[in-house]
């Protein structure tokens, strides 16, 4: 199955109707986020339009941002505050910054965007390597649900008007934990095609992930008001850690 590598392609896509699609409300995130970084600055990966950036600025809390689509920034420039935020366009698996930062955090299951063989590690080693000494990389996911991919294909019909008519197909691939999902809308002038892929993990993965570019697992709530997380969870907000000091050395 292809899977669809271009980071941008999600923002070019969506970023024209992004701020009126029904975007969780960021104030929770905000709390959370904000008790971990202190002063700043704070690292978003995929900013976006600035949902959660913004007001997370707002607050106090200095934060500079990576985006792969300028649709999106450009969005983010146009609202009261966005032009501050200082924003690097490229992949954000790659994390072209320097840091070092006491926060990264990549929200709204954003980390299944990456869906290039290699990327999401390529993501977890990178972001180690801009984050400070004990700095907090925070991940906002879903639980994958087997019942929701419990055959290779689905089709949903979206909406029906008078004037178009618009599906979603998914086809997955159980094996590699991917799918490709196409949004396709009919109207009398023409056929539109919005495609959207996903390398969606457990959290159990993900911790490894983290493992493996020397970040420990500190913390999982089911939401971010810090509910407790248990066997029944449909999301996870994860915390990991990076050490204090290096492997083989001795702290002061």
């Amino acid at each position: 199955m292809a899977i669809l590598d271009d980071p941008g392609l999600f923002g070019r896509q969506w970023a024209a109707s992004y701020d009126r699609t029904d975007n969780p409300d960021p104030a929770d995130a905000v709390e959370f986020l904000a008790g971990l970084a202190g002063g700043g600055p704070a690292l978003e990966l995929a900013i976006g339009s600035g949902r959660v950036a913004l007001p997370l600025a707002a607050r106090g809390v200095a934060v500079e941002g990576i985006e792969a689509a300028p649709e999106m920034v450009a969005l983010m420039r146009a609202k009261p505050g966005g032009a501050d935020v200082p924003v690097l366009v490229a992949d954000m698996a790659d994390v072209g910054v320097e840091g070092p930062y006491p926060l990264a955090y990549l929200v709204f299951n954003t980390l299944f965007n990456l869906t290039g063989a290699g990327r999401q590690e390529d993501c977890f080693r990178n972001v180690a390597r801009v984050l400070a000494p004990g700095g907090a990389f925070v991940i906002e996911a879903f639980v994958p649900d087997p019942a929701d991919f419990d055959r290779d294909e689905q089709v949903v019909v979206r909406s029906v008007t008078e004037d178009a008519v618009t599906v979603r197909v998914h086809q997955y691939d159980r094996e590699a934990q991917t799918f490709v999902r196409q949004t396709i809308t009919f109207t009398d002038g023409g056929v539109r095609l919005k495609p959207f892929g996903m390398h969606y993990r457990w959290p159990e993965q993900i911790d490894e992930l983290a493992a493996a570019a020397g970040l420990r697992l500190e913390a999982r709530y089911a939401g971010w008001r810090r509910e407790p997380f248990g066997p029944d969870s449909r999301d996870h907000v994860s915390v990991y850690r990076k050490p204090l000091t290096e492997p083989g050395t001795r702290g002061t």
